[in-house]
């Protein structure tokens, strides 16, 4: 569907998650972009299982759900932590390792017990994908390279971002200001892509 470029360019979020709405607006918004999260449309997807075997396939999955309820662009994204030592667990699996511990907290506890005396090299994966702006999916993916901390470090952020060490700045996600996490992080870089491709193809402006 053609879209023109104008002062606002909205799209919708496919999450009812508040901490990634609000990331997400916070990298995007200055770029005249406007973000819906799907309960300030009043948008209820079907329950659907993120049973991809990529990040983009379930990134993919929640945005379709998404497609059948809005003619607006959706931006949907997938994300895991891989821990090399661990089989690159928790991985795609990340959010349902979170909930088998009944929260992040205890999943962190449950990862830093398994990585006793094991290498902690990590990586952050984050794919997203953006629909009904073309007439295929749009892919955008980054993958950050760092380490588990030894034990939790920092107060912001959520998730898994306590433990996760960002290679070049060496601080945990939850040690950063958000607007060096918004510039460095797996969500961030991902993002920039996308913004890089609507800036090309005049979607909105440079």
């Amino acid at each position: 569907m053609p879209i023109t470029a104008n002062m606002n360019f909205e799209m919708v979020l496919a999450t009812n998650n508040p901490h990634k709405l609000e990331e997400v607006r916070q990298i995007l918004a200055p770029h005249g972009i406007v973000v819906y999260g799907l309960k300030d449309l009043n948008i209820h997807p079907e329950d659907v299982e993120e049973n991809g075997k990529t990040y983009f396939e379930n990134a993919l999955i929640k945005a379709l759900s998404v497609k059948k309820l809005t003619n607006l662009p959706i931006i949907s994204d997938d994300s895991g932590l891989e821990i090399e030592a661990l089989d690159n667990q928790p991985g795609l699996h990340s959010a349902r390792f979170a909930q088998k511990y009944n929260g992040h907290q205890n999943a962190i506890t449950e990862i830093l017990k398994q990585l006793e005396n094991k290498d902690r090299k990590a990586t952050f994966v984050c794919s997203i994908t953006l629909l009904n702006v073309e007439d295929k999916p749009l892919r955008f993916e980054s993958r950050i390279p760092g380490k588990i901390a030894l034990e939790p470090q920092g107060e912001t952020g959520f998730g898994y971002d306590p433990i996760f060490v960002e290679e070049s700045s060496q601080l945990t996600y939850a040690e950063m200001t958000q607007e060096l996490k918004n510039k460095l992080s797996h969500r961030g870089k991902a993002l920039n892509k996308l913004l890089t491709y609507l800036k090309i193809n005049q979607l909105i402006k440079r």
